[in-house]
């Protein structure tokens, strides 16, 4: 579906000098004629002369309405979607799952090594999990129950890293 443009231009009030032209009327006529070729070469296609009021500023309160005379043209443009060309795109490749060294058997289907887990268990959290109060939407400033060890160790670290600090 294309649309349209619109470009609206004012009309020539004084007419210009050209060869062969005689006359106020010729002169008038040709700056029209001059206005319009240029706007034809630019694509533009003329639709209508109008006259229209534009009202003005006059003095510091007041206000007069103008007539206004104008030229309206218009070009047809193209919707982007016009130029626009679907494209079905291949599908996407298979790509293989990797084998397990020394397994022969696929990535998915190994379990790690040293678990007791088999493939029908349900999950069941731990104690820390399980001791810690329900969320109600507060932070909880409570002791964590089931701290790991890791977290110790980074707690110690820190606390000593601040106290050698404020010693200093």
């Amino acid at each position: 579906m294309s649309g349209w443009e619109y470009k609206v231009v004012p009309a020539p009030t004084k007419g210009v000098k050209g060869k062969g032209v005689k006359g106020p009327e010729g002169r008038f006529a040709n700056a029209l004629e001059l206005l319009m070729n240029e706007m034809g070469g630019e694509g533009w296609e003329f639709q209508r002369a109008e006259t229209l009021p534009s009202t003005e500023r006059a003095g510091l309160t007041g206000s007069t309405t103008e007539w206004r005379n104008v030229m309206v043209f218009r070009r047809a443009v193209a919707d982007p979607m016009d130029d626009f060309e679907s494209e079905l795109l291949p599908p996407p490749a298979l790509v293989p799952v990797p084998e397990v060294a020394g397994t022969g058997e696929d990535a998915t289907a190994a379990e790690p090594e040293g678990s007791d887990a088999k493939s029908d268990d349900t999950f069941t959290p731990g104690k820390g999990a399980t001791d810690m109060l329900p969320d109600n939407g507060v932070e909880e400033t409570s002791e964590v129950a089931g701290m790991t060890t890791s977290l110790k160790n980074l707690a110690t670290q820190r606390n000593t890293a601040d106290g050698e600090k404020t010693d200093g």
